[in-house]
């Protein structure tokens, strides 16, 4: 199996808490100041909590779709057969005899 086509591992919650308040301090680095450093942490703590919830549960769902969607087989193809109609057949059967 290419490593490429193997499956990354899913982040746990935690993880995903992490990379979302430093992302958040960073960009919100000019409020420090303002707000001041501990302020602004806490913020960011329950900004990332919220961020971090919601993905999980979007990725839950997503899953559960995955799951309940199954491939139905496609439907097989069934030649037509042209039916003759009676006075034909029996015009043919003349023809024959």
């Amino acid at each position: 199996m290419n490593q490429e086509t193997a499956a990354l591992p899913i982040p746990s919650k935690k993880q995903v808490r992490k990379e979302i308040s430093e992302k958040l301090a960073g960009a919100l680095a000019e409020y420090k100041q303002e707000l001041g450093e501990k302020q602004l942490a806490i913020r960011v703590k329950k900004a990332s909590k919220l961020i971090s919830r919601d993905l999980m549960k979007n990725n839950k769902k997503q899953k559960q779709a995955k799951k309940k969607t199954v491939k139905k087989a496609a439907p097989k193809k069934v030649k037509e057969i042209k039916v003759k109609s009676e006075a034909k057949a029996k015009q043919e059967a003349k023809a024959k005899s």
